[in-house]
């Protein structure tokens, strides 16, 4: 007798439904979507236990007939689809027609709906996605399905479920994305008694922002839209300094339906660049309108994963739109500081050039002596440089209250920008050693230096093996002669040995970065008020002032009324 054998239907269901339902937030998100589906304005989601006891999702949509009702329950019964290629042009968020057996087949369910043709409806009750009975009923217009007792049939299964909390909070999250396109939608999740989560129906993505994140963190997203190539982006991204040390407040929307992507995540970090510290996420939102024949969302029974047909220009779209909006919000955020009207260069009639990034002599951050140049009305408008506190912090005021420049990172950033202009243009200065000098390393630094010498080289650090663990330095970049380009190749190998990890020109930017740690002004070196003024002013050239490459803040801002309240001078 052969070993293969067919699956009873019961156990068959039972694994299909493991691909759909994989806790108590798979239960909601399929319902809500069902109901969306049905055209629903108000949905209410009550649990119990955090979603394993019970779970009833009540819409007020077109609700389901007698007949509707009794083919839901069945496998591959949909109203959304009828051939293969329906698959392309679908711009529901369900269509597969597996959610409601599959839920079915592992807990027991009642579900009552009625059409608003129809004076009264019908329940329907199954248990292990077996039909129990389908009786008359009295019931609103629209659908309410009751799940109760999850994962009965399969302990396997009902083991691995979290605490009632940690469901909750999948709940809660699961809810959150799938609110947020549907402003016109009214969403309330209850657990027993208590609200957990009441979204009325608004007019703005400002207020679901604001209900979802806070007013604070709603506030200061900046607005993102963008449309290339039939692709429509838009949605609000968070300021830099606004981060977390978790994704789970990224949001991203293709069609509305709310999916968990990689590409499209990376896309984002991307585009935040080195304004985000490295493991640090933003709150963002990202909404995509795409053609539905240029998207696979089929991918998957969970439907959270898509595929684009053009990979490539999605990421490069999303990158290039979060990266233009945040340089744009920057620019006008930090619009061109210049001395002001009672620093030394008004003083003297004059103003100072900006702050040196090269040497006068190699690898020296010097700033050269003030030009004569008439102080223009402007400047009577830019932040007023009082002095630096602690050797570190550069402390300024603006119209709007005080400003603190962390003088190694507002430098950094700009030596940095330098930099990798220079290195784009092919003319990164260098200095050859007339006698050069050997640095040695450990067995384990000298096979990465060994492997990596022409990734150095790109970035003017030239190097010869001369033996063992020796190596020559034949030259480096200008603005490492006079620092401890020694230390800065040490601190190097481990970027060195991440290249497996990282593209070529992820590899060279990390590199220029702490090459701009290195030659930038350091944190306790004290300042002239020129070399200030100059630093605080050079703020306003560079693409990227908020932060250094590394993702620091450059500068931090207290405004008057913060100030006042702290002294109580306002309630």
């Amino acid at each position: 007798m052969g070993l293969i054998r067919i699956l009873s239907e019961k156990v068959a269901s039972q694994i299909a439904a493991g691909e759909v339902v994989e806790r108590p937030a798979s239960v909601v998100r399929e319902l809500i979507d069902n109901s969306v589906d049905a055209g629903a304005t108000r949905i209410v989601i009550n649990i119990e236990n955090g979603g394993k006891t019970l779970i009833r999702v009540s819409d007020n949509g077109t609700g389901m007939d007698r007949d509707d009702l009794l083919l839901c329950a069945e496998r591959h019964a949909t109203s959304k689809i009828s051939e293969l290629l329906d698959l392309f042009s679908v711009r529901t968020l369900g269509f597969r027609g597996e959610a409601v057996p599959s839920i079915a087949a592992v807990s027991r369910m009642v579900i009552t709906s009625r059409t608003l043709d129809q004076l009264g409806g019908f329940r329907l009750t199954l248990q292990g996605g077996k039909i129990k009975e389908l009786e008359e009923t009295g019931a609103p217009v629209g659908t309410t399905v009751e799940v109760r007792d999850l994962f009965f049939n399969t302990p396997a299964r009902k083991k691995f479920l979290r605490s009632a909390a940690t469901e909750t909070d999948h709940i809660v999250d699961t809810l959150s994305r799938i609110a947020l396109p549907f402003t016109a939608l009214s969403f309330r999740l209850d657990e027993g008694e208590k609200t957990l989560l009441s979204l009325p129906s608004v007019e703005s993505d400002q207020s679901r922002l604001s209900a979802l994140f806070g007013h604070e963190v709603a506030d200061s997203m900046i607005p993102m839209e963008r449309e290339i190539q039939g692709l429509r982006l838009r949605g609000y991204l968070s300021p830099p300094e606004k981060d977390r040390a978790r994704g789970d407040h990224l949001f991203i929307y293709v069609n509305r339906r709310s999916v968990r992507e990689r590409l499209l995540t990376h896309a984002v970090i991307e585009g935040y660049g080195s304004r985000l510290m490295k493991g640090r996420y933003p709150y963002a939102v990202i909404f995509i309108e795409i053609e539905p024949s240029l998207v696979d969302v089929n991918v998957h029974p969970a439907k959270q994963e898509v595929r684009f047909h053009e990979n490539r220009l999605v990421h490069e779209a999303v990158k290039t739109a979060v990266d233009d909006s945040l340089r744009q919000k920057t620019a006008a955020l930090f619009h061109v500081p210049l001395p002001s009207a009672d620093s030394v260069g008004e003083r003297n009639g004059r103003i100072a050039e900006p702050m040196a990034d090269y040497a006068s002599y190699p690898g020296e951050a010097t700033i050269p002596r003030p030009r004569e140049f008439q102080v223009p009305l402007m400047i009577k408008e830019s932040p007023v440089v009082l002095g630096q506190l602690k050797e570190t912090y550069i402390l300024c005021e603006t119209k709007e209250g005080l400003l603190l420049v962390d003088q190694h990172a507002a430098h950094e950033r700009r030596v940095y920008e330098r930099l990798k202009k220079s290195y784009e243009n092919s003319n990164l200065e260098c200095q050859p050693f007339l006698l050069p000098p050997r640095v040695e390393f450990s067995p384990s630094e000298t096979r990465t230096i060994q492997k990596k010498m022409e990734e150095l080289s790109k970035v003017g650090v030239s190097l010869e093996h001369f033996g063992g663990e020796t190596f020559v330095v034949r030259s480096v970049p200008n603005i490492l002669v006079n620092v401890d380009w020694k230390f800065f190749l040490r601190e190097a190998i481990p970027l060195l040995e991440e290249q497996g990890t990282v593209k070529g020109d992820q590899l060279v930017d990390r590199l220029l970065s702490l090459m701009a740690c290195h030659g930038a002004i350091r944190a306790g070196q004290r300042l002239s008020h020129e070399e200030m003024v100059s630093l605080v002013e050079n703020l306003g050239e560079v693409e990227v002032p908020t932060n250094c490459p590394h993702g620091r803040p450059v500068f931090k801002r207290l405004s008057f009324y913060e100030i006042e309240k702290m002294f109580r001078r306002i309630v």
